[in-house]
């Protein structure tokens, strides 16, 4: 269920940041006042379209019952290497995201098009809603039936959560604000993108398409069991294992080492300068 959570709210305040710097500028530009009908066009073309994308994976997962595990198995390592990206996109380019925005708005006002904010809206809650449909699929795949209503309210309360963290972000505080809020969020979806990998490589190894190498390599069920409360959740946040494989390990370090190594890239490479922290300053 802390996936849950943490997914929803995690991808809602994106989607309200970017949403959130359109309107502000529809607002406080006069001669574009006309555009902010286009803008929840848009918001509400992007919901349709994320809807359409969770009909479209039940769906295919209807039609492909004999190959259930095969389809989950890609499904959440999917959202993994989705995740990766999504950190390492907003990495590159989340320091001008605001610039960028706005001169697309500024083009599209001076030839009255505004369709183009119906699009950009539509894109932006299509992609976060597009992601989070992906992301929460192992979860919710996975899940007792008799957990889905829990799981239901788990996701609303997330999206009312994304809600109050995008209003105190607003308010422009010293200890939170957009910077400090992505950059720890950051770290937690890099867990989480691990920990679907963990799952991913296990599941692999179910159906016999990896070796184990050697099965329990260790034992800390003494110390946090990955099957309790506490440690079920650090499980799902993290891909903590009591008594993995060793196929699991080399994969998980594996994991680490790649994205480190594409982070110090695309940190090399960050356009310096630029704010996109405030959406309504």
């Amino acid at each position: 269920m802390g996936q849950v959570i943490f997914i929803m709210w995690r991808e809602s305040v994106e989607a309200l940041l970017v949403v959130g710097i359109l309107y502000a500028w529809l607002s406080r530009t006069p001669e574009a006042a006309g555009g902010k009908r286009w803008l929840w066009g848009g918001v509400v073309l992007g919901l349709l379209l994320a809807a359409l994308l969770a009909l479209g994976i039940y769906t295919a997962e209807e039609m492909l019952l004999d190959y259930q595990d095969v389809f989950q198995t890609a499904m959440v390592l999917v959202a993994a290497l989705l995740i990766a990206q999504m950190v390492l996109w907003m990495r590159a380019h989340g320091r001008t995201l605001r610039k960028d925005l706005e001169q697309g708005l500024s083009e599209r006002a001076r030839g009255q098009h505004w369709w183009g904010v119906t699009v950009l809206a539509a894109l932006a809650i299509a992609r976060e809603g597009s992601e989070a449909v992906v992301f929460l699929y192992g979860t919710i795949v996975t899940a007792p039936a008799e957990k889905l209503p829990m799981l239901g309210l788990a996701a609303l309360g997330g999206l009312v959560l994304a809600f109050l963290t995008f209003w105190v972000l607003q308010l422009g505080g010293k200890v939170l604000n957009w910077r400090v809020f992505f950059r720890i969020t950051e770290i937690m979806l890099l867990l989480l993108a691990a920990a679907l990998v963990v799952t991913g490589l296990e599941k692999m190894q179910a159906m016999e398409w990896l070796p184990t190498l050697h099965d329990g390599i260790w034992d800390t069920s003494w110390l946090l069991s990955d099957m309790g409360g506490v440690g079920g959740l650090v499980a799902a946040l993290t891909g903590y294992r009591a008594q993995p494989s060793l196929m699991t390990v080399f994969g998980y370090v594996a994991w680490w080492v790649v994205i480190l190594w594409l982070m110090r890239r695309s940190g090399r490479a960050r356009a310096p300068g630029g704010r996109p922290w405030s959406a309504a300053h």
